[in-house]
């Protein structure tokens, strides 16, 4: 019975959300007063309380790298076969089609399916995608794509450039001959990067965890007493704010926007679910709680970032939500599929 309260209730909190937005309980825009505390605040106090009360091994670090893998293919393969569209759908896709869900969703999802030892595999898996939820994605997205940091990108009235909303265009790279020039375009280049990655507060907890982790440093009782409302407030929260930013698509163009990421997501989860099952050197729990995570929802992060680049989180909380739906599905059928560990 567990197995389908907890994915119900995660999704009815989403649909609590969306209600009191619909009803007039909340403005538009007052979900980022609850994404601002959830990103600087309550996720990086529930990573500091995973760790402060799991045994952290650091043998599962092979798991964090497959994660990493997991969660850096996916963007690339977007950009590599998107040639041609608009920066908009480019970028939607890319922020989008890859990362997981893993501490809001998986992480209640995986101790009604296996039991809390499921956890720690779990969290290991979350540190490598963090790397790219948290600041990696957003960053070679904006990379790639030639977008310029902290701006939204306006309209371009050229053909085949309107984007997922009508207002995306990018700034082309400009050819630079002279040394110094080159130089301080690489440096701003750099700078952007770190910017990108040390600004997330949830990396940089992940990092200070796993330094503490390998330097084999046992965080004192008290770290998991501070943090465990934290902990106990992030399904809530994150969920809750992804129901306050949703909307159902708005046009024909958004649902095919909605429905490409799910055809990116789904064929490439089921085949790192497989690979992590049949491939990775661990036990029964571990490789079928790590398959699992691999068919998790859209990464909490993507609506943040779709916002940042794309000024459409509403769309992106769409996604987050239906595919919170079909993996709901697919990891309780993957369970059945695996068998009990």
């Amino acid at each position: 019975m567990a197995v389908v309260l907890e994915p119900a209730t995660l999704l009815a909190i989403i649909l609590l959300g969306y209600l009191f937005k619909r009803f007039g309980l909340f403005k538009p825009l007052d979900y980022r007063v609850l994404q601002t505390a959830e990103f600087n605040l309550i996720l990086p106090g529930a990573i500091i309380f995973s760790f402060a009360t799991n045994p952290h091994d650091p043998g599962l670090l092979l798991v964090s790298g497959f994660a990493l893998v997991a969660s850096l293919v996916p963007p690339l393969a977007i950009y590599l076969t998107s040639r041609g569209r608009s920066v908009g759908h480019r970028a939607f896709l890319m922020l989008n089609g890859s990362g997981f869900n893993i501490g809001c969703f998986c992480f209640p999802m995986l101790q009604s399916l296996l039991g809390p030892a499921a956890l720690v595999p779990a969290a290991m898996f979350d540190i490598g995608n963090n790397i790219m939820v948290a600041a990696g994605t957003n960053v070679m997205t904006q990379g790639l794509l030639h977008i310029k940091r902290g701006e939204t990108l306006e309209r371009d009235e050229a053909p085949g450039q309107e984007g997922t909303d009508g207002r995306v265009r990018s700034v082309p790279p400009v050819r630079v001959d002279d040394h110094d020039a080159r130089n301080l375009r690489y440096r701003a280049i750099l700078t952007n990067i770190a910017k990108g990655f040390f600004g997330s507060v949830s990396f940089d907890t992940y990092m200070v965890m796993l330094v503490l982790m390998l330097a084999k440093v046992a965080l004192p009782d008290w770290v998991a007493q501070v943090s465990q409302p934290f902990a106990s407030a992030n399904a809530f929260c994150s969920m809750f704010m992804v129901g306050m930013l949703m909307d159902l698509p708005a046009s024909g163009r958004d649902v095919k926007e909605v429905a490409q990421v799910l055809a990116w997501r789904i064929p490439f989860g089921i085949i790192f679910a497989l690979t992590a099952w049949f491939l990775l050197p661990f036990g029964p729990l571990v490789r079928q709680a790590v398959a699992l995570c691999c068919l998790a929802p859209t990464a909490i992060f993507a609506t943040m970032f779709t916002d940042k680049v794309l000024g459409n989180a509403r769309l992106a909380g769409f996604t987050l939500a239906l595919t919170a739906f079909c993996s709901t599905i697919l990891m309780i059928l993957a369970h059945l599929v695996m068998g009990p560990v």
